[in-house]
């Protein structure tokens, strides 16, 4: 922003050296040429750093990227070709896909096999049932595991049958070099993104 308004000043500097050029002969030779000194100097007074190349960006992430989203162009990437484990971003494409073929207001059963899964958890029973929509809030805010489950189970039949509609979900949307194996996010040597 500093560098856009240093520009600004700048060319507004020289807009007036030019009206002044023009219509020296209204201002007098003399106290033109010192006005114009004047104006050169305070010029020359404005800090050009903002026009300098930036620094390299330093981050402590292993891998990332930075991208245009209307162009696609690449602004920034740090090792975005490395499969890494999506964590996370397993539970966002769960909440996606479950959003995209699910009923929010589906009542979901949690089987033996979602109520234990382990990591983080909304501490659902065996046998508990919740509207989908609730469900989706334990993963998105507690990062539910069993939630997580829970929904695949409800959604495909089973954990890895949602996974397969989860990966068919990250390929159609650019995410190629991507692989789920669960909709929780646990770490599998399968389950991957670049």
């Amino acid at each position: 922003m500093a560098g856009k308004q240093n520009l600004k000043m700048r060319l507004r500097y020289c807009t007036i050296i030019k009206l002044l050029e023009i219509n020296r002969l209204k201002i007098g030779a003399l106290m033109n040429k010192k006005l114009i000194a004047l104006i050169s100097l305070a010029i020359s007074l404005i800090p050009v750093t903002a026009f300098a190349a930036p620094a390299p960006l330093n981050i402590s992430a292993k891998a990332a990227i930075v991208i245009v989203a209307s162009t696609g162009e690449i602004l920034f990437e740090k090792n975005a070709s490395e499969q890494r484990y999506p964590a996370s971003t397993t539970k966002m494409m769960t909440i996606i896909t479950a959003l995209e073929d699910g009923k929010l207001d589906d009542m979901v059963s949690t089987s033996f096999n979602a109520a234990n899964t382990e990591g983080s958890s909304m501490y659902l029973l065996a046998a508990e049932r919740l509207k989908l929509k609730d469900m989706l809030y334990g993963v998105a805010l507690v990062s539910g595991n069993d939630a997580a489950v829970a929904i695949a189970e409800h959604i495909a039949g089973s954990a890895a049958n949602f996974a397969r509609l989860m990966t068919e979900k990250a390929h159609r949307i650019g995410a190629t070099r991507t692989n789920f194996t669960n909709p929780s996010g646990l770490p599998d040597p399968r389950h991957y993104s670049t």
